[in-house]
């Protein structure tokens, strides 16, 4: 099975930005605010690494199979994610019923964080995408 190179990009950068974000804001909760620290927080990384794992293995199917699709693709995996974390929240506080502020503050946060990184992730994508039509065309052309 061969993986692209824009999946095995996502993969790495996903993996590294879960290892720092995650070791870094435990070892912030911890340290920093150890009153604030809350045994779930391994969950919301590890939520997160997961969902982008399903998301490039669309983004990659889509490309492939269906790469006018791709805008409406990632929209709806945006609204999917929104859908499952607020689910994932519910189910935290309801189950759990400890440390609720903590928790969703510190997910609203990791929320951000990869929102920012997978909207330049794909932005680069696009603009990456957008450059090589344009080269291919003015090859063509001349």
């Amino acid at each position: 099975m061969s993986i692209s190179l824009t999946k095995r990009n996502f993969l790495v950068q996903l993996a590294v930005l879960t290892l720092l974000v995650g070791w870094g804001g435990a070892g912030f909760l911890f340290y920093v605010l150890p009153e604030h620290y809350f045994e779930g927080y391994p969950f919301i990384p590890g939520y997160f690494f997961l969902f982008g794992v399903f998301e490039i293995a669309m983004f990659d199917a889509c490309r492939k199979y269906a790469p006018k699709r791709l805008l409406q693709l990632y929209l709806a995996i945006k609204i999917l994610k929104m859908l499952f974390a607020f689910f994932f929240l519910v189910a935290y506080c309801v189950v759990v019923g400890e440390d609720k502020i903590e928790f969703i503050l510190t997910f609203i946060v990791y929320y951000i964080i990869y929102l920012v990184d997978e909207t330049v992730f794909f932005l680069s994508y696009e603009v990456k995408k957008k450059f090589k039509k344009e080269k291919n065309e003015n090859e063509t052309t001349a």
